[in-house]
């Protein structure tokens, strides 16, 4: 179990959860949008969110500035959430805006929202669990969809629920967290989500 735990903590790389939450959002049972429009936002959120990073970490893993994909110096960790930060406003700004894709938007807002606190965190020397904080957020935002839509959205929920654990188990085994940064990842995903429900509901 120790050997296939570390790979939830690839398949849930915190970079993934906005084209996950994408996905759902676009091929959902409740989706309304053309095929055409779904791929050309899912090509959208795609480059931005994982080409976009993929670019940047290879460049700066090049430079010198990081050393792995998971990012676990918290030296390392500013620059990384900066260009996140950034790419998010970029998103939300010019590409999925409140007008057109309203509950993906607020998803995203949220997202940027726990990010620039796990930032602000990082100049106290506080580590949170990235990949806590986007699965987490993940979780509770197809939570939203199913009540905002009505539909019985059980298995996605339950699932995602289970993640949440698998995720946690680990980073614990990879020892990459400890038990307290887990669950601040765990609120900083959470709580913004939860406080934006209240916008788009």
């Amino acid at each position: 179990m120790k050997k296939i735990l570390p790979l939830f903590s690839y398949i849930f790389h915190p970079v993934f959860i906005p084209v996950y939450a994408t996905l759902f959002y676009l091929f959902s049972n409740n989706s309304f949008f053309i095929n055409q429009e779904k791929y050309f936002v899912l090509l959208q959120v795609l480059i931005i969110t994982v080409v976009v990073p993929l670019l940047f970490f290879l460049l700066l893993r090049a430079t010198g500035k990081i050393s792995s994909m998971m990012v676990p110096l918290l030296s390392e960790r500013k620059i990384p959430l900066v260009i996140q930060s950034f790419l998010l406003i970029l998103l939300v700004r010019k590409s999925i805006t409140i007008d057109r894709y309203p509950e993906l938007h607020f998803f995203l807002l949220g997202a940027l929202l726990s990010t620039l606190i796990a930032m602000m965190l990082l100049f106290v020397r506080t580590k949170a669990s990235l990949h806590m904080m986007g699965i987490s957020a993940l979780t509770v935002f197809v939570f939203g969809l199913s009540l905002h839509f009505q539909t019985q959205n059980i298995f996605a929920i339950t699932f995602l629920t289970l993640m949440n654990g698998f995720v946690a188990s680990s980073r614990l085994v990879m020892k990459a967290h400890t038990f307290k940064e887990l669950i601040i990842g765990l609120f900083l995903g959470t709580i913004p989500q939860i406080l934006l429900l209240y916008l788009w509901l």
